[in-house]
């Protein structure tokens, strides 16, 4: 009798720990992303943190952006094919598991907001700009549904690092600045700096879903 207890005890302590497992497998991308991003929230969680090297700008605002960028960027950054030193350390430390599970997370990190369905009027000179550029042919109208989900959301972001961003496109040979990208360095090398600054302030100014959620470095 004693014996089939203990056999009892074990194969139940063995079936709650599978379905420990189980309901660990099962759960939502975005919630065991949270339990992953504490290499992100020194920078992302701070509202209007900047970085200052290896350019001086503030880091971007990734809570609501769209999941599929998000890995895709850090993928890139893994790869070397986004040059910046602190990004392609902590790309390459993840998994495609964890890039995964940190893009869900952040995906849906903001609340949903209500935009307007097209964006206000640039300045005649913006709007050549961005008709030049075919901006609206892959962030969409109000640049802030991209017609995949691969590119990003940019309305609402930061302009300065919209415009770190956009230059790195045009930069080649540099160790630790650069992007590569054939589209978008095809549009941004049409643009002298002053134009990409005057676009980045444009984009910056319209309403958007991107936040930074405030977050503790220390949980």
């Amino acid at each position: 009798m004693k014996k089939l207890l203990q056999i009892s005890l074990a194969l139940a302590t063995l079936f709650g720990a599978s379905a420990s497992v189980l309901a660990k497998d099962a759960a939502p991308a975005a919630v065991v992303g949270q339990d992953k991003i504490a290499m992100c929230i020194g920078c992302h969680g701070i509202p209007a943190y900047q970085a200052s090297f290896p350019e001086v700008h503030k880091v971007p605002m990734i809570a609501g952006q769209n999941a599929k960028y998000i890995a895709a960027a850090l993928t890139a950054y893994a790869k070397g094919e986004r040059k910046h030193p602190t990004m392609r350390g902590i790309a390459q430390s993840l998994s495609e598991q964890d890039i995964a599970d940190i893009s869900a997370f952040y995906e849906k990190q903001a609340p949903a907001q209500t935009l307007p369905e097209t964006a206000a009027a640039p300045s005649a000179q913006v709007a050549e700009l961005l008709t030049k550029g075919a901006c609206v042919s892959c962030h969409g109208a109000n640049f802030n549904k991209p017609i995949d989900g691969s590119y990003p959301k940019i309305a609402g972001q930061h302009a300065d690092y919209l415009n770190v961003a956009l230059k790195s496109y045009q930069t080649e040979g540099n160790a630790v600045v650069g992007r590569s990208n054939a589209i978008m360095a095809g549009q941004v090398k049409q643009f002298s700096h002053a134009e990409l600054k005057a676009i980045a302030k444009y984009l910056a100014s319209l309403p958007g879903e991107l936040r930074t959620v405030p977050q503790s470095k220390f949980r």
